[in-house]
This record gives structure tokens, sequence and C-alpha cells, in this order.
């Protein structure tokens, strides 16, 4: 396009336009990050053919999508003429497209992506290794690019890990925050001071984009620093010899998510976890059986009883039954009972670190919610993390559940394989 827009940016976002395969932007608010990155994609679009693709974890509709920001930034440049903003994409005049995807509910459905020039995941903290696994390989065209913009939570969250602490090659990573921004106005400028002033924990984290060591208000935080520092979060093997009980979340719209663990001994090994959403059961068990475990039981929380009309008005444990599984349907019990009960076999777990690292990233953000008094309440917040926690908390029931009942030596055998001095003895 001749006559192309000139627009000014924070020094720091210079290197969006040199060719790097990954350009990671991370820091606190009010850096401009996605304000600078829309601009400069709508700015290399309109000079050259250039199909991007614009992600992020978790988009139900395209309003949470970067949509609005890219229409906005569109009429600030001046490219009202150029691009055409239609419902679910934007187009340019010279075949330059913007496309939006969900990450964790989308996945395994966009092939799109092979052919995209850039791929721009926003709000990169939460995205999972799952999608990340899944995702960067299909970004394959020769010369194509993946941006990262994220404000950091936890240094144990994946993206921060992949592309901050342990970064790839070729890649340009920069930490921008509200001091880099020329562009600040003075009244997010006088909110920063005021945070400054009033906490400074709060303001490193929420404005320096400093990671917090645990999050505010994270109900399993004790646990999950334990067992990081007594090594319990490690490699953890299958054992062949012994059988794997699954504990699992149902969910439709929501996620279904899946522990597979190991009793051996006093000790639970956590094995491995599986989390996905919008599938049917039967896909759910074709993926347990993929794995090629020796299964027990599979764990359903209380509503695995439940009869839908969908389903022929069979329940979630009958379908189960049907295609050969070994189901117990776990009995109602409160949330906090349930939240006690897998603060209780915390310190006897052992997590594979590989396998496992999406759930344990659901333990490590399962928090309460803030009450409208600013205060955390006694209810668990609602959202990505909830699966695999609550999978967890069943989990946490079913094993405090066998430490009460007698057993015949008979019976534990079969539910437990023995005792076994374990592996990390070796």
């Amino acid at each position: 396009m001749s006559g192309a827009p000139r627009a000014k940016f924070p020094k720091k976002l210079g290197f969006l336009f040199e060719p790097k395969r990954y350009k990671i932007l991370y820091g606190g608010r009010g850096g401009a990050k996605s304000w600078g990155v829309a601009r400069a994609l709508l700015i290399l679009g309109s000079n050259r053919v250039l199909r991007i693709v614009c992600a992020r974890e978790f988009q139900k509709s395209i309003a949470d999508s970067v949509h609005q920001l890219l229409s906005d930034q569109i009429e600030a440049l001046g490219l009202d003429s150029f691009y055409e903003i239609q419902q679910t994409c934007i187009k340019g005049r010279n075949g330059t497209e913007f496309v939006f995807h969900g990450l964790k509910h989308n996945i395994n459905n966009i092939k799109s992506l092979e052919g995209c020039d850039i791929c721009w995941v926003e709000e990169a903290a939460n995205v999972s290794r799952a999608s990340w696994n899944k995702l960067i390989p299909t970004i394959r065209k020769d010369g194509s690019e993946i941006w990262v913009t994220f404000n950091p939570e936890l240094e144990t969250d994946e993206t921060y890990e992949r592309f901050v602490r342990s970064p790839p090659d070729n890649a340009a990573i920069v930490k921008i925050d509200y001091s880099d921004n020329p562009f600040l106005p003075q009244v997010l400028r006088d909110e920063i001071e005021q945070l400054q002033r009033r906490n400074v924990d709060d303001y490193l984290h929420v404005y320096g984009g400093h990671c917090k060591q645990t999050l505010e208000g994270a109900i399993f935080a004790a646990e999950m620093r334990d067992a990081m520092k007594a090594g319990r979060i490690c490699r953890v093997p299958y054992t062949p010899t012994k059988p794997v009980n699954t504990f699992w979340d149902l969910g439709w719209s929501d996620s279904v998510a899946i522990w597979f663990i190991q009793r051996i001994g006093f000790e639970y090994r956590v094995i491995d976890y599986l989390e996905d959403s919008q599938k049917t059961l039967g896909w759910y068990i074709q993926e347990c059986q993929k794995k090629g475990y020796v299964y027990d039981l599979d764990h359903f929380p209380h509503d695995g009883k439940h009869k839908t009309l969908a389903s022929g008005g069979k329940s979630l444990e009958q379908q189960a039954r049907e295609l050969g599984r070994k189901v117990r349907t776990l009995p109602t019990t409160a949330l906090s009972a349930q939240i006690n009960a897998a603060r209780t076999v915390f310190a006897n777990c052992y997590f594979d670190e590989d396998k496992c690292a999406d759930g344990l990233n659901a333990l490590r953000h399962y928090r309460y919610e803030v009450d409208e008094n600013g205060q955390f309440s006694k209810t668990p917040l609602h959202d990505w993390s909830s699966h695999g926690a609550s999978a967890f908390m069943s989990f946490g029931i079913s094993a405090n559940e066998r430490a009460e009942r007698k057993k015949t030596p008979e019976e534990h055998m079969r539910m437990f394989g023995g005792h076994d001095a374990g592996w990390m003895a070796n």
C-alpha cells in the first residue's frame, strides 16, 4: 500500500518490525503492549498481504477477542478506507486478513492456522502447555512468526517458563511496563502512584510486571509450595503392575478434567492429566485407552448419575459402563469438605511435572472469589482452573473414604496393589 500510515511507538516496540520467529512482550499494565502490537500488525498488513491469526486461550465469542482493539486502531491510524471490519474477521483491500480463534476449545480444529504468517497470542499468561504444544507446530509456514503478549502471574506458569525463563531460539523477548510508555495518560499515572504508596507488592505485580510467589486467595497455595520444596513435583513413572484410578470433573460447555493416579504403598503417584471440552464421553474414554494404562475404577462426581434426554435417559455412569469401564459415582459432598479432603492427601502425592503440567497449573490458580467489599469470600471462583481442581478434590474425597473404610486384605491388594518402598527410594 502506498502512503502507509506513520505511527508513533514506544522505543522498545521497534523490534516488532524486524524478523524473528518469536516476539515476546511481557510486563505490567500500562506498557502499551496490546496497543502497540495491534498498530504494528495493521501497518504490516497494509504493506504486504498477510494472514494474521489473533488467538487467546479462552474465546467464547468475538467479543472476547482483540477484534474491537484492532477496529479502534484502524480508525486511529486512518486506515478506514483500507480495512473492512466484518463481524468475525477484518480484511484489507490487498488481501490481508485477520481472523480470531480461541485455543482451549478449538485447538484440535484450527487447521486453518497452517497457512498463517503471524499468530498473535494475547493475554497469554494462562495458555496451557497442551495448547502451546499443539499451536506452535501448526504455525509452520516459511517465515511465519508467533507474537506473544501477557502480564505475568506466577513464575511456574507455562507461558512464563517457556518464553521468559527458558526462551526458544530466534526469539526477541522484551519486558515493557508503564515507564516505557511515553503516551501514558495522566489519570493512569496518578493511579499507579497511589497504588505504589498503598501497596508496594501489588504495585510491582500489577504495573511493574513482576511475578507473584503465590496468587492472593489461592486455595492450595501452601500445599503446592510444600510439594515444590519437597521435590514431589518431578518425573513420576507409570508402574505397569499396579492399577490406575481416574478422577473426573464432568462438563460439556465447560471442560472435562481427569487425573490419573496410582497408589503404591503410602504414596499417591499422580502420573497424568487430561482436559478438554465439547467432546463426547466416548472420546474421553478412547483417549484414556490410548494411554495404555491398566485401569481399575473411573471416579465420577455426583452428577455422573444424572440422566439426560440427549442420552436417551441414560446417565454418564451408565454410558461409561456400556463402554466397558468400571465406574463409581461419588456422593454429594459440600465444597468446603471437598477442599479439606484434597488438602489431606497432598502430602502423599508425587506429581509428574510434564504430564500433569496443566493440572498443576489449575491447582495453583484455584482461588476464592472477591466479594463486593474487596475481601476474599468463602466461595471458590469458578473459572478455567475450577475443573482440574474439582477433579482433584474428587480424588481427595475418595482417598479419605478409603482410609475410613475397613478393608479385607484381598480388597486392599485389588484396589492399591500392595506395598512398595517407592521409586524415590532407589
